[in-house]
């Protein structure tokens, strides 16, 4: 008995150390297992980090901006194949603060130049939910951009704004304050600065009105128009690069029609300073457009009509018709004249 007693006791601890062996091979197993997912998830991780360097070592800002264009241009294309209805697209523009070169540019240019877009450019409260909402009505893809340095300006607004119903026309610029001196065209956060001039001027007794665009294509060259017709002086103000702005545009459609006989003198253009934007404050406000640099222009101008009648009364007085009124005299005289005092001086 004490022998069969002892056999069933080392069956027992045999057992339980084959047991004990199992347990710590299949830890061991169950540890190589664990160490080779993770090992595969820092290969993974590895792999991800070193195809996001790879990319943006090939990152180009010239194909990135020249890929953003394509798609610009293309995008209005699909409504003229299949009729489609598209999409309205809003996002900051413009000149923010202390974000350098990056985060800068005004593209209202960029997008007013391909045909089938339209740009809108909303400034206060009342532009900005009227236009969104005629944007996202509008049949033809509409580009909102928007001046994220008036995100949190408040604006004083009506009644009728607060209204459902209530719709900013696409393509109807508005007359922020008259005059009748000298006409401000301005879009987004340039208004604000044209706005700070028309006040600075109205000190020196000069009233200039004030032009709100709203929509940047199509524009509304009959509100401009009327407006030179009765000031009989042009001064646009933007944030944009001067070349090929809308400004430029606004500049060339005047000289082409009939409203370029109107001007006293030629149109004044206040833009942003053709350079890349600094980073530093002091040299970020010297490269954007400032309320004194519309009053200087505007003061240039004046100037210019002034000293052009001060001539004009001159060579009047030198032919003595401020004294007979009876006798006239073309205008083609008068230039002749003027060349011959020129030429003798």
């Amino acid at each position: 008995m004490e022998a069969a007693r002892l056999i069933v006791i080392r069956r027992r601890k045999m057992k339980k150390h084959k047991l004990k062996k199992l347990r710590r091979k299949m830890k061991f197993e169950w540890a190589k297992v664990r160490q080779r997912r993770e090992m595969r998830k820092e290969k993974a991780f590895q792999a991800k980090l070193i195809a996001q360097v790879k990319a943006g070592e090939a990152f180009s800002a010239e194909q990135y901006v020249q890929e953003q264009l394509r798609k610009a241009n293309e995008n209005p294309l699909p409504r003229y194949w299949k009729g489609r209805r598209l999409p309205a697209f809003r996002g900051p523009n413009g000149a923010a603060a202390g974000v350098a070169a990056q985060h800068s540019q005004c593209f209202a240019a960029w997008y007013a130049h391909c045909p089938g877009l339209k740009v809108i450019s909303p400034y206060d409260s009342e532009d900005a939910r009227g236009l969104l909402k005629a944007s996202i009505r509008d049949p033809d893809p509409v580009v909102c951009l928007e001046n994220e340095m008036l995100y949190g300006v408040a604006f004083p607004v009506d009644d009728k704004v607060l209204d459902k119903d209530f719709v900013v026309p696409i393509g109807k610029a508005k007359i922020m304050k008259p005059g009748n001196h000298i006409t401000l065209v301005a879009h987004s956060k340039a208004v604000e600065i044209a706005l700070l001039a028309a006040a600075e001027l109205a000190k020196k007794g000069i009233e200039a009105e004030v032009i709100n665009l709203r929509s940047i294509r199509p524009l509304d060259m009959d509100t401009i128009c009327k407006s030179v017709k009765k000031t009989h002086h042009l001064v646009t103000v933007e944030q944009g690069w001067p070349q090929h702005g809308v400004g430029a545009e606004i500049c060339a459609r005047i000289m082409e029609d009939e409203t370029f006989f109107h001007l006293d003198a030629p149109v004044w253009r206040v833009c942003g300073v053709d350079v890349p934007m600094p980073y530093a404050k002091t040299l970020e406000a010297n490269a954007l457009p400032q309320p004194q640099n519309v009053v200087e222009a505007v003061t240039k101008i004046i100037g210019k009509k002034e000293t052009f009648i001060y001539h004009l009364y001159q060579i009047l007085e030198q032919f003595e018709l401020l004294i007979d009124h009876s006798q006239t005299i073309s205008l083609t005289h008068l230039v002749v004249y003027n060349r011959k005092a020129r030429k003798a001086r």
